[in-house]
């Protein structure tokens, strides 16, 4: 055996889906590895009250442990619990929330749930991005991130969180571009032509749109690229063109083209109709999604006289299933394309008691405050950051009867309930819904009453 390797029984997950385990008294985690297993690890950090540590290799497997069935899965950067049982996955990502709520937010006599599993475990996923970048070897790869790496890129055979048809159009995307000698951009020397594939597909209307995303400059096989692709992927339905020259790796086009179709795709939830641009944010889990939000509603239980107002409403999703069942929603988010989307989900869905507004949530709770309007029910749906303090107190202001918080993070949340809590309000329980199989991330919904 290798002198720097040590041995370690695994006993847990963390919150960030590292392995968890103990030597001589001192905490260490684990790139790799599951609770159960017995394993010979490398040290690589070193820190006073924790070590960090490599699996290299397992001496005795967990029983949690099943096959993988994605060639990827050691080393690309997306189902990482690929290879830990589905019914363990729920169980782990309650303990993380239930962790959280108790040790961040000292709230230790909430009702947590059961995780709601996902409908779908895999091609659940109706968006996938893909990256372009230089390779000494191949000329260039297209596909996705090498776990822990925002440069390497390796080429895409199969990815199982999306439809079959998604890894083909990548397939087909590379030979495309290699046959017609396009240039590829450069993440390093910021270079090259060709940076990202964005592929969206509608679970319930099967709407399908591809989004090519590149450096400054028009499309140079423009028609070629429109006739040959809709030839192969017949239910194809749109084609845009983004570009972007700014050296932030991040697949949102500054100047928009559509190629071929409408322009953007429609989706089903329940009975309400959306259209989802290339910018749009929507719930990448459509199936699950419902889950979600009729679990929220049921745990709001609303009445047709409430006035809502929706906090960080996106493309206003939430508010727009939410208005036939109340007097009135008002939707306030900062990110202009999403008003403009919001706006035209309402109207194609005959929505007419919502409104949106374009500004920060604090800003907006602030000019409410003064003016004395009073909503009684108010819905949260933060970034991973959770609420931004400003607007945290300022909705403790408003002091509204009901507060729906649905929450992509455990630790933000349990942060912001801490202070909801001390400032009046009872959290009964909270349910959690998985969005992500075989990710470590989990939702979660409550409902704050104020006392």
């Amino acid at each position: 055996m290798n002198d720097k390797l040590i041995e370690i029984e695994i006993t847990d997950l963390a919150y960030d889906g590292k392995a968890v385990g103990h030597k001589d008294g001192k905490v260490v985690f684990l790139k790799g590895g599951l609770p159960g297993e017995t394993v010979l690890a490398e040290i690589i950090k070193s820190k006073p009250r924790y070590d960090m540590a490599i699996v290299k290799e397992i001496t005795q497997k967990s029983h949690f442990r099943v096959p993988t069935v994605c060639s990827h899965f050691t080393y690309c950067g997306g189902c990482t619990w690929q290879d830990l049982d589905y019914a363990a996955q729920l169980m782990f990502k309650k303990k993380q929330v239930i962790d959280c709520v108790e040790r961040i937010g000292g709230l230790p006599d909430i009702k947590i749930f059961d995780v709601i599993g996902s409908q779908e475990i895999f091609g659940y996923r109706n968006k996938m991005e893909f990256s372009f970048n230089v390779d000494t070897k191949e000329g260039f790869t297209l596909g996705l991130h090498h776990r822990g790496s925002f440069r390497d890129i390796f080429n895409l055979e199969k990815c199982y969180l999306t439809p079959d048809i998604t890894s083909e159009i990548v397939r087909w995307m590379q030979s495309f571009v290699k046959e017609e000698n396009i240039p590829v951009y450069d993440v390093k020397n910021h270079t090259g032509y060709m940076r990202f594939l964005m592929i969206r597909q509608a679970k319930n209307t099967s709407d399908l749109m591809v989004n090519v995303v590149t450096n400054y400059g028009e499309f140079p096989v423009k028609e070629k690229l429109i006739k040959n692709i809709t030839q192969a992927f017949p239910s194809l339905t749109t084609i845009v063109h983004n570009q972007n020259g700014q050296k932030s790796n991040i697949a949102v086009g500054e100047k928009e083209t559509i190629l071929w179709g409408p322009g953007f795709i429609e989706e089903r939830l329940f009975d309400t109709v959306f259209r989802i641009r290339t910018n749009s944010f929507f719930q990448t889990n459509s199936l699950q999604a419902e889950t979600l939000y009729q679990t929220g509603f049921e745990m709001l239980n609303p009445q047709e006289n409430d006035h809502v107002l929706d906090l960080y409403c996106g493309t206003g999703t939430i508010g727009i299933l939410l208005a036939p069942k109340v007097k009135e929603v008002i939707g306030v988010e900062l990110v202009a394309d999403a008003v403009k989307a919001a706006q035209e989900n309402a109207s194609l869905n005959k929505i007419s008691n919502i409104s949106f507004y374009e500004g920060h949530v604090k800003d907006f709770l602030k000019d409410k405050n003064s003016a004395q309007d009073y909503f009684n029910v108010v819905i949260v749906d933060p970034p991973r950051a959770g609420l931004h303090p400003k607007a945290l107190k300022q909705l403790l202001i408003l002091k509204p009867e009901k507060i729906l918080y649905i929450s992509c993070n455990p630790a933000t949340f349990a942060r912001d309930a801490q202070k909801i809590v001390a400032e009046g309000y009872r959290l009964p329980e909270i349910k959690p819904v998985d969005m992500f199989p075989h990710t470590m991330h989990i939702e979660l919904v409550s409902v704050f009453h104020r006392l």
